[in-house]
């Protein structure tokens, strides 16, 4: 059920994606420009945040056997919608749709987290929070070598016909499970705002985790730029076979949910920002380098991911009865943080090109540090012994 959660969920979260080593290709095949082709990124970010806070809440109140099929059935929908696009306008439209109908993996993974004994949540969590990771780096590759054979609009076709198959296949999979709450609707979404005001440690969380899904967006929409121009001028396919380089960061990322389990959580996340701010300083001197780019991808992809994985077990150690909730905070912080990265790489990209990226990457990781630094004693909420109220005000 774990392996199955994180390939279906890979699936799901790698919609996202296909765009984004694309975006020169699509942009001279629509007719637009590059920098406007960007905002292709930025609006299936912001999709996705709104699918996130909106949906995904409905985990803790809907049976998800039925919930998750269902929003693969839209997001199948959404998909073939992008292969019929005429132009970037309606891309950018049918983009916005498919964040807001691709948030399924979001509500695999606290179901994960519900589904595993406490003992070995945070390797549970961890393997299917990485099949999410990996699908977003897998995704630029399939993307990539699809698109130079098929042209771009395949790629969605492809997509969501894998789509209709998880939904069969994860319909007949997931055991029914009674809801959380009760909870109207108006007042189910009102809750996720009450944990967040509560909790100092969420708010805390919630800003690192942005900060780190910003900067992972702000590289891998940069470098598509930069991999297009000279001294590069790769084709598409290659520029999606760097996904692989990530990948690597992605397997050993996995291990950071053991960390967890170990009461490691914290100083390892410590350590991911500073291996984060040491890859875009690398990052920086590769511009002329790939052996040099593809060690900084590494080294990004396992801090991003490491950070990313800590902090989503960390915040369903919080509140058990409210892990969807908490997860639809934790998620809409990261996509939002995200559309930001996005939006910033052309911005910078425009005014300074690769240095001022990489320059902004390293000088946002630093100040995350930072933040870790000041804000870890905050964060000591993974004893249960004093395990905070719930959303509905009842200790869990």
């Amino acid at each position: 059920m774990t392996q199955l959660f994180a390939i279906a969920g890979g699936a799901a979260v790698a919609n996202l994606y296909y765009a984004q080593p694309l975006l020169d290709f699509i942009a001279r095949d629509l007719h637009g420009t590059p920098g406007r082709a960007g905002w292709l990124v930025t609006a299936t970010q912001i999709g996705y945040a709104t699918g996130t806070v909106l949906i995904v809440p409905l985990g803790d109140l809907l049976n998800r056997k039925r919930l998750v099929p269902a929003m693969m059935l839209c997001a199948a929908a959404a998909l073939t919608a992008c292969a019929l696009a005429p132009s970037i306008g309606v891309l950018t439209g049918t983009l916005l749709l498919l964040g807001m109908t691709t948030v399924s993996g979001q509500i695999l993974t606290p179901l994960a987290g519900d589904l595993a004994d406490e003992a070995e949540r945070g390797r549970v969590v961890g393997t299917v929070v990485s099949g999410l990771l990996i699908g977003i780096l897998v995704s630029r590759t399939i993307s990539g070598l699809i698109a130079g054979a098929a042209g771009w609009r395949t790629i969605y076709l492809v997509a969501a016909g894998a789509a209709l198959l998880f939904a069969a296949v994860l319909y007949r999979a997931i055991p029914p499970l009674a809801a959380k709450t009760d909870l109207p609707y108006p007042r189910l979404l009102a809750s996720v705002a009450t944990v967040i005001r509560r909790e100092r440690a969420v708010r805390w969380t919630l800003l690192l985790g942005a900060t780190a899904f910003g900067v992972f967006t702000l590289f891998w929409t940069a470098l598509t730029f930069l991999l297009s121009a000279p001294p590069y001028s790769y084709s598409v396919t290659v520029i999606g076979l760097f996904g692989l380089a990530g990948l690597a960061g992605a397997l050993a990322a996995q291990r950071a949910g053991r960390l967890h389990d170990r009461g490691l959580s914290l100083p390892a996340t410590g350590a991911a920002w500073a291996l984060a701010t040491g890859a875009f300083l690398i990052a920086a001197l590769a511009t002329h380098s790939t052996p040099l780019l593809l060690v900084a991808i590494v080294l990004l992809d396992v801090a991003v991911q490491g950070v990313n994985i800590l902090n989503q077990t960390r915040l369903f150690a919080i509140d058990p009865a409210a892990r969807s909730r908490l997860n639809t905070a934790f998620v809409t912080a990261n996509f939002l943080g995200g559309a930001l990265g996005s939006a910033a790489a052309s911005v910078l990209w425009n005014a300074g090109g690769w240095h001022a990226v990489t320059l902004a990457g390293a000088a946002a990781c630093a100040t995350a540090l930072a933040l870790w630094a000041l804000g870890r004693r905050a964060a000591l909420v993974t004893d249960h012994e004093n395990l905070p109220q719930t959303a509905e005000g009842q200790r869990p």
